[in-house]
């Protein structure tokens, strides 16, 4: 038997291996293998078997060629060919190879693969160093790594030395008796977790005769004998060992008596939300009730709905209803939400419904807890997934609905590794490729989804009212440059927005406080030279974060301490400007010293259940301010809050990308929302320096069908989404120069179809310099009225690809394409 095994590479062909006859019945399409892959050991993926195989076509002149399969790490299936037609599809969409798209499913720390490692001799290493005449030679630089550490990984020394085209020296060197080099496969981070349990071995009333003896003989054995009696379960060895104060020995004693067994229990890591709301009895509204009508139409098939509801109009509802009537009929549902900092809210919803139907899947659970729920939801133990956008690719089958809360969100899209997708619009496909609906929600949907909503491509449903006679807020707008001159300003906040933090506070009531930037402050410069202080790996100003008093990148995480002087001139002038969310928190403690505030941001709530904790403590009454950055605008659902206020609402807007108008309009939008969410009037203040543009207008008047179609015009002026199809392309090098010449050649292969597509020059990248690597761009569109799928303009990059590839001169070079991105900093 032979399989076709694809690995998570960017690789984009599969690999014939030979399946050794003890393995024959457990090798199935969709397990995971482990296989020797060149030099080292990997963990691959089976998409096909056959008993035989075509040489022709497989370049493969003589089978006893084949490697073998070494291992099989999973017992069944962890995809099947519905779904393995789903990932062919993110593999050609996302322009990333089979394997790297089946990677996915997997969670992280499952895998086995080999780690090389060199062991050098260090005098030899030196001597052959002390005999370079070029000491900046590659090979003087790997001899001079190797000279200083005797144990070393190869990934550790092409990090160390900036050059990964160490394998030819190396192989010289082992050839000269200077190294070893060590082949050491790495187990899986992550596996099923066992403890020894405890349980009777005998008849209790033989037990009971043997009792007297044991009370005389040897007491510490009466005590866990005891111990185990006083309950009908069995027990962990060492929970009786410590309850009772005993020694194994005195266990073991029992065991050898044949008085008590011990054997081994897989214990289950399981996620605990520590945020807990009181079940609701709930009575829909009209418009609730309209629009699961609306959704049961669809039958179970494929359909897709964009649910537009105004904040606070109980779309969580409708998805519960919704999802309550899918299980019922035997089948399962995925709800996607953008963040994690939605979960804690809509899980403890879920939970009150469904109880331990459901699952929840994100980043912030441990590798066990992940990994426990990641074989449950494989085994078929839950009915309903919860998560962000990984949870899109748990391996839960018999899929009756996908919903995607807040679908206009940019967190689902996934920017940092390969592939790039984005989730909602996998979502489509995956419901899709499963024959079943998919609704897509916000209060603010996207210019993509309302656009296919309005021509008819998606089904449009409505909530144009908050539920429980809750009405929207009022909203004021404060121009914080007017307001200076009026001398009505205190440190960052209007005297407005003061005013009415007092009020709230006085009636015992909750206020939320924007700021979308972590830190203190924004940019530290100095008075006399005008020079920011920027990170030394990036073209990005430093973040002061006052609670360490250090400078930081939030681009690649270096941090410095505060410089007492300006580092090019020596002046001790150094100012601190811009405003983050630690110095509104900072400055609300001065104005309202006996108020209980929290922030809620990255830094904050990096300890695991840091954000129910402080969501549980706001909700009952234990924290009066929450200040926080766009966290704060996604989802959350307090009575109590009746006042928002934003600091500086024209942030996004200065980011010089396509969607900013789009972005501020939803922030502001959503975190509004967050206000008079009961029979409690709510009240919005919005500081700005830039009060007219027409965004505000917008925000103001809840107008979100005036701002779409205004956005719409100049989306189709400017020729963007949803009127093209996008690429991004990005080139990449510690070499400046080389990144340079790469980008003008990848540009040359691409402008060969410039008959098809439109292309840009090759331009530097806004921030031209992240993590020490210099980025160009090029950004390729083609019109969807010639190109509807975007199917050109993938064949065009792909085919620019197939020819840059082939330059040796390039072979370092890091080049990135992303697929309808999502910005084009």
């Amino acid at each position: 038997m032979y399989a076709q095994i694809v690995f998570p590479l960017p690789f984009r062909n599969s690999f014939t291996y030979s399946v050794p006859r003890l393995l024959e019945k457990d090798v199935k399409i969709g397990t995971r293998v482990v296989v020797p892959f060149g030099r080292r050991v990997l963990t691959g993926f089976i998409i096909a078997l056959s008993e035989s195989i075509d040489e022709s076509s497989s370049g493969l002149a003589d089978k006893s060629k084949i490697k073998s399969i070494r291992d099989i790490l999973d017992d069944q299936p962890i995809f099947d060919s519905k779904m393995l037609e789903f990932y062919r599809w993110m593999s050609d969409y996302y322009l990333c190879s089979l394997g790297e798209a089946l990677k996915t499913i997997v969670p992280y720390g499952t895998d086995v693969e080999s780690k090389r490692k060199i062991v050098s001799d260090t005098e030899i290493c030196r001597s052959l160093l002390a005999g370079e005449k070029n000491k900046n030679s590659l090979k003087a630089k790997i001899l001079s790594a190797l000279a200083e550490k005797e144990l070393i990984n190869i990934s550790y020394l092409q990090k160390i030395i900036k050059n990964k085209n160490v394998y030819s020296i190396l192989r010289d060197l082992e050839d000269a008796g200077a190294i070893t080099i060590l082949n050491e496969i790495a187990d899986a981070k992550v596996r099923v977790k066992k403890a020894r349990y405890v349980r009777i071995a005998l008849p209790r009333e033989a037990i009971y005769d043997l009792m007297p003896e044991i009370e005389r003989a040897a007491p510490k054995q009466m005590l866990i004998l005891l111990e185990l009696l006083s309950s009908a379960e069995d027990k962990p060895a060492a929970e009786i060992l410590k309850k009772t104060g005993s020694s194994s020995s005195a266990l073991n004693g029992l065991v050898s008596k044949g008085i008590v067994e011990i054997y081994e229990k897989e214990i289950e890591r399981t996620f605990k939300e520590n945020y807990a709301e009181e079940m609701k009895d709930i009575v829909l509204s009209v418009n609730q009730r309209k629009a699961v009508e609306e959704l049961k139409k669809s039958n179970g098939k494929f359909d897709v709905f964009l649910l537009y509801g105004v904040t606070g109009s109980g779309k969580t509802q409708v998805y519960i209803e919704i999802a309550d009537e899918v299980v019922k009929s035997g089948k399962n549902v995925i709800i996607l939400v953008p963040e994690i900092s939605l979960t804690p809210q809509i899980t403890t919803r879920f939970y009150n419904k469904f109880n331990d139907k459901i699952a929840v899947f994100h980043s912030r659970m441990s590798l066990g807890e992940r990994y426990d729920t990641w074989r449950g939801i494989l085994s078929g133990k839950y009915s309903i997934v919860i998560g962000p956008r990984s949870a899109l690719f748990v391996p839960l089958k018999n899929l009756g609905l996908i919903v995607v809360d807040e679908e206009h969100d940019q967190s689902y899209k996934q920017s940092d590794m390969t592939p790039k997708y984005n989730a909602r619009d996998a979502a489509v496909m995956l419901a899709k490729f499963n024959d079943c609906p998919v609704v897509l929600g916000s209060a603010t949907p996207s210019i993509e989804s309302m656009y296919n909503a309005q021509s008819g491509k998606y089904k449009l449903i409505e909530l144009p009212e908050r539920i429980d006679n809750a009405k929207l807020p009022e909203i004021k707008l404060v121009d914080v440059t007017i307001e200076k001159k009026k001398k009505k300003i205190e440190g960052i906040f209007s005297n407005l927005l003061l005013d009415e933090i007092g009020k709230r506070l006085e009636k015992k009531e909750n206020v939320i406080i924007l700021q979308n930037r972590r830190g203190f402050a924004t940019q530290v410069y100095c008075d006399d030279c005008g020079e920011v202080i920027t990170c030394t790996d990036c073209t990005v100003s430093m973040v002061h974060h006052i609670s360490k008093n250090i400078l930081q990148c939030h681009y690649c995480g270096n941090s410095m301490p505060v410089p007492k002087a300006c580092p090019v001139c020596g002046s001790v002038s150094l100012k601190f400007f811009g405003t983050g969310t630690q110095r509104v928190e900072d400055e609300l403690a001065f104005y309202f010293p006996n108020a209980k505030i929290e922030r809620v941001d990255s830094d904050s709530i990096s300890r695991k259940g840091a954000l129910s904790e402080i969501l549980n403590d706001f909700r009952n009454g234990r924290i009066d301010i929450l200040v926080g950055t766009q966290m704060l605008s996604k989802g959350l659902d307090f009575s109590n809050v009746t006042l928002v206020g934003v600091v500086s609402a024209e942030t996004s807007l200065w980011i010089p990308d396509f969607r900013a108008d789009e972005r501020t309009f939803q922030l502001l939008t959503q975190v509004s929302g967050r206000a008079g969410r009961s029979d409690k009037k709510g009240e919005v203040i919005i500081q700005t320096q830039n009060s007219k543009n027409f965004i505000f207008r917008k925000v103001i008047d809840n107008d979100y069908y005036g701002f779409y179609n205004e956005e719409l015009e100049l989306r189709r002026k400017g020729e963007y989404p949803p009127f093209t199809r996008i690429a991004l392309v990005e080139i990449k090098d510690k070499n400046e120069r080389r990144a340079r010449a790469a980008a003008n050649d990848f540009h040359k292969y691409l402008a060969m179809h410039k008959k098809t597509i439109n292309i840009s020059p090759p331009n530097e990248a806004i921030i031209y310099k992240i993590k020490g690597f210099y980025r160009y761009q090029i950004l390729a569109r083609s019109f969807r009225n010639q190109d509807p799928a975007g199917r050109l303009l993938r064949s065009a990059i792909f085919d620019a690809l197939t020819e840059f590839n082939r330059l040796s001169r390039h072979k370092n070079i890091t080049l990135i394409v992303d697929i309808d991105p999502q910005s084009i900093l």
